[in-house]
């Protein structure tokens, strides 16, 4: 199959773009947006020469998981994020699910700040490594890839082979997921609408809702962190009934 790579990268470069821009909104100011843009078309092109339509996935979809994975690599390279900061990411996570459940409001930076004894500054920036690690990997978030264990030039590999008990297990996942959403309220079910069925940036959900950018990405963040507490409550509802509760479903 012949491929035109010049009307494939305009047809493909507003994506690039928009994939950049949303990740740069958790990034700090050093990194520049053209060179997420660099990383995203040379992804692009090389996508067009290793694309297997055999494998299963659309064109679309390997593209866009290259794009972004390709982005996230280079991130990794500038090695721009502390050390040893999963389990205060896992706190925070933890404290902004519970406190929006109760109060129906995203929590300020000073009163998580109180809640984990922590400085704002530090908080701002775990809170920052958290949208971002929702952003890279929504699955894995969601659904507790083991991070210690998991190889992370794996994230983005387009599978070869279909694996017959994992799909089954990530259809169980998805119901699960599916019925999680259902009992969100309207509200936040039109947000994650707007982003993840109609593909909408940032910056539209931004002027839909009449906030920044940056407070969109943290008002689905604290939308995931919601779910994947939900999820983990019906995780281990399973584990009970199927006499598996010693898995551990942590994070």
């Amino acid at each position: 199959m012949i491929l035109n790579k010049d009307a494939i990268v305009k047809e493909y470069l507003p994506l690039v773009t928009r994939l950049a821009r949303d990740l740069k909104v958790n990034l700090p100011h050093n990194v520049e947006i053209d060179d997420l843009i660099q990383e995203g078309v040379v992804a692009l092109l090389q996508a067009v020469d290793k694309y297997d339509p055999r494998h299963g996935a659309t064109f679309k979809t390997y593209v866009y998981t290259r794009i972004k994975g390709a982005m996230i690599d280079y991130l990794r390279k500038l090695d721009y994020l502390p050390k040893n900061v999963r389990q205060d990411i896992k706190k925070l996570d933890n404290e902004i699910a519970e406190f929006y459940t109760k109060h129906q409001r995203l929590p300020t930076y000073e009163e998580l700040a109180e809640i984990l004894g922590m400085s704002v500054q530090e908080v701002e920036q775990i809170y920052n490594e958290l949208l971002l690690k929702q952003y890279v990997n929504l699955d894995e978030y969601l659904f507790g890839v083991d991070e210690e264990s998991s190889d992370p030039s794996n994230y983005y590999e387009i599978p070869s082979s279909e694996d017959v008990k994992e799909k089954a297990w990530k259809s169980i996942l998805y119901e699960q997921l599916v019925e999680s959403i259902n009992k969100l309220d309207e509200k936040e079910k039109l947000i994650l609408s707007l982003r993840f069925e109609h593909d909408l940036s940032l910056k539209e959900i931004a002027a839909v809702l009449g906030v920044t950018e940056s407070r969109v990405s943290q008002i689905i963040g604290a939308i995931l962190s919601k779910l994947r507490k939900m999820l983990e409550g019906e995780q281990k509802m399973e584990s009970s009934k199927d006499g598996t509760g010693n898995k551990d479903t942590q994070g």
